[in-house]
């Protein structure tokens, strides 16, 4: 057994993993590479890639600038996922090439949902009786 064979040794790896291939995605998104019409109008963050325990699989969180466009920027990554498979495959040395997928990245909505939650009246006068 390998000293990293511990869940948290595992799971630092799938961070680290996934951090490299979102810097990858990130690059290629700003540079300009994928030769898109849609990719190239919008400004797409990559704000998160969890990788599976076996390395085959990445889930990819993407969010276009101020939301904009969300269905058809997600349809082009989806459209160009071979180029960016092969492109995280040349430049993240691992033993197979992990299978993208492209997932919204619904948590700043849900942290805005929370936010007007909370400045909701009812929420603040609750909040009033508890001081």
């Amino acid at each position: 057994m390998r000293h990293n064979d511990t869940p948290e040794g595992r799971s630092v790896r799938l961070l680290r993993v996934g951090e490299q291939v979102r810097h990858v995605l990130a690059d290629l998104l700003m540079r300009g590479d994928v030769h898109d019409d849609v990719l190239a109008t919008h400004h797409v963050s990559v704000t998160e890639v969890r990788m599976s325990p076996d390395l085959k699989h990445a889930t990819v969180f993407v969010k276009p600038l101020l939301g904009a466009d969300e269905a058809k920027v997600l349809k082009a990554l989806r459209t160009n996922t071979a180029y960016f498979q092969s492109e995280v495959a040349r430049a993240v040395n691992l033993k197979y090439a992990a299978k993208l997928k492209f997932l919204p990245d619904e948590s700043f909505d849900e942290g805005a949902r929370i936010d007007a939650l909370l400045r909701s009246p009812g929420v603040a006068r609750d909040l009033e009786d508890d001081d």
